[in-house]
């Protein structure tokens, strides 16, 4: 089986973290190649860097994602995945939908903690959009001064613990998610210090894909309809969006 992990970031030391975590995380028959955007923001905090980021994976996946079994967008704010799911032929996962669907698997009510209080109305559309946002118990928030304190985060162990034990304890999460592609890891290293369960994203989607990938997902057809002409993208993705057009539908893409 062979994964693919794209990191909407332009930052490597997140990509060397995600794929660490991901290889402790895989089956031993796994095999396992990690990505890092050529475009878009170094670390994404904003609707605009979202955006960017959005095309950055796809740019990526569709350079890459041939001879893969199964993607992971490894940005917490799942850059792209609806549009991702629409172009490739194969699964991809979003770390933190992925994430919400595991600890729904252990608890009904969920705890969130993340990082940086400007990403906060980010993080509220991608709960919305993975459906489990009446699952979600409250959310605590760990304010940041800088991007290089998120991507030092045994730094914020101490604060991580507090805030997950006190969405248990005043909130009632019966389970935590950890948002971040950099901490990825985090739920396993500070598990023994929490109440309830733990989750970060690499983890869960890493198990989600190979499970996908076993029980033989095949991606269902797309229902015939008008193609829009995509003009100025890499030749890459260009073909990509030709290859996903409807078979009822002359796809008109050019590079």
């Amino acid at each position: 089986m062979k994964l693919l992990l794209i990191n909407g970031n332009r930052t490597q030391s997140v990509t060397d973290t995600v794929l660490a975590e991901a290889r402790l995380a895989a089956a031993p028959d796994t095999m396992l190649t990690a990505v890092t955007a050529t475009f878009g923001a170094d670390i994404v905090f904003s609707h605009a860097g979202h955006a960017i980021a959005a095309h950055a994976v796809l740019d990526s996946l569709a350079r890459h994602h041939a001879g893969f079994d199964a993607a992971i967008l490894a940005i917490s704010f799942d850059s792209g995945l609806a549009a991702a799911r629409e172009l490739l032929p194969i699964p991809v996962l979003g770390i933190t939908e992925s994430s919400l669907r595991a600890a729904c698997a252990t608890g009904r009510r969920i705890g969130i903690v993340t990082f940086g209080a400007a990403s906060q109305p980010l993080y509220r559309d991608v709960f919305a959009l993975s459906g489990m946002q009446t699952h979600i118990a409250g959310t605590r928030t760990i304010d940041i001064a800088s991007s290089s304190q998120y991507l030092a985060p045994a730094q914020l162990d101490a604060s991580v613990v507090a805030a997950a034990n006190a969405l248990a304890d005043e909130d009632g999460a019966e389970a935590v998610v950890i948002c971040g592609a950099a901490v990825a890891g985090i739920a396993r290293r500070l598990g023994g210090a929490v109440r309830v369960p733990l989750f970060d994203g690499v983890a869960s989607a890493v198990r989600e894909a190979e499970s996908l990938v076993r029980a033989g997902y095949r991606k269902p057809a797309r229902v015939p309809g008008p193609v829009s002409r995509v003009t100025g993208v890499a030749p890459e993705l260009a073909a990509l969006f030709a290859a996903a057009a409807p078979a009822a539908t002359a796809a008109q893409v050019t590079e």
